[in-house]
């Protein structure tokens, strides 16, 4: 095709299925998006699009562009996150991702990282979502649960992000501590904003705690921790965060299955650069304390 632009065009029409949504995505003029749908559907002899109310949606003709569409556009993400993989030295972005709450395990790390390799430029993400690595949204990713499948990708085991419930002294001095899993439902605790989240301990929370006795909900890790600390309940808090704040008190024995296993994951193509290996074995390195509270 004499122009890789409309194809681009068309396959993010095709993605969103606007095209005001398709232009905000180029950052160009609606009008720009639809020159280059009529161009190229003019240039095949083909018509690629149904146009109705709602959007674009693909003809059959469409879709057989846009796999190869799709496939050239993975194809130029994987080249261009390998080109700014190849320094030797130990340079330029570090990209790491991770869930929320693993910020006490990570951040020490990549301190030492970027003041050992001052020309390393870090940046940290933590998101709920799950980063594509082939699109080079980042180099490295930590995940929780069971063990990442996609073949594309290297997978290492972590470590376990150990998990307690911990409860402050002002908590204690107005409610004191359960003595068994039975007394939850006398206390006060502080849960997920989101009641079906899929984190072991919030799991473990469903079974064994009331509705009622969950009585402050939040979906950052932050508050969660700023309730703890102000006796607004008893609360689950990673082994690492903890440690930063020794006037908390284990409200119950640690349980195994609050905990989660992690895995460092990296893109196959990154994976043997410098400064990703650098970054997993300092990873692994400072890791050793984190399989105990």
């Amino acid at each position: 095709m004499e122009s890789w632009d409309e194809i681009r065009t068309a396959f993010h029409v095709a993605r969103i299925g606007t095209v005001s949504g398709a232009a905000e995505v180029l950052g160009v003029h609606h009008a720009t998006v639809i020159r280059h749908v009529d161009a190229l559907e003019s240039r095949l002899g083909a018509k690629l699009f149904q146009r109705h109310s709602r959007g674009y949606t693909p003809t059959e003709a469409g879709r057989e562009l846009l796999k190869v569409a799709q496939a050239t556009e993975e194809q130029f993400a994987s080249l261009a996150a390998r080109l700014t993989g190849v320094a030797s030295d130990i340079s330029g972005e570090l990209v790491v991702t991770g869930l929320p709450g693993m910020s006490e395990l990570v951040t020490p790390t990549l301190v030492r990282l970027q003041a050992e390799h001052p020309e390393l430029r870090v940046r940290y993400v933590s998101d709920a979502r799950l980063f594509r690595l082939e699109y080079g949204e980042a180099h490295v990713a930590i995940r929780a649960g069971a063990m990442p499948q996609d073949p594309d990708n290297v997978v290492q085991p972590f470590c376990p992000l150990v998990t307690g419930l911990y409860a402050s002294p002002a908590y204690i001095d107005r409610f004191g501590l359960p003595e068994s899993e039975a007394d939850l439902a006398a206390h006060r605790l502080i849960g997920p904003a989101d009641p079906d989240s899929r984190a072991p301990f919030h799991c473990w929370m469903r079974e064994h705690v009331p509705a009622e006795a969950i009585t402050f909900r939040t979906n950052e890790d932050r508050v969660a921790l700023e309730a703890i600390l102000g006796g607004a309940g008893l609360g689950f808090l990673s082994a690492a965060a903890s440690q930063r704040h020794p006037q908390l008190v284990e409200a119950l024995p640690h349980r195994s299955e609050w905990d989660s296993p992690l895995w460092l994951v990296t893109h196959v193509d990154l994976h043997r650069t410098p400064r990703i290996q650098l970054c997993l074995r300092a990873l692994k390195e400072d890791a050793r304390g984190c399989m105990t509270g």
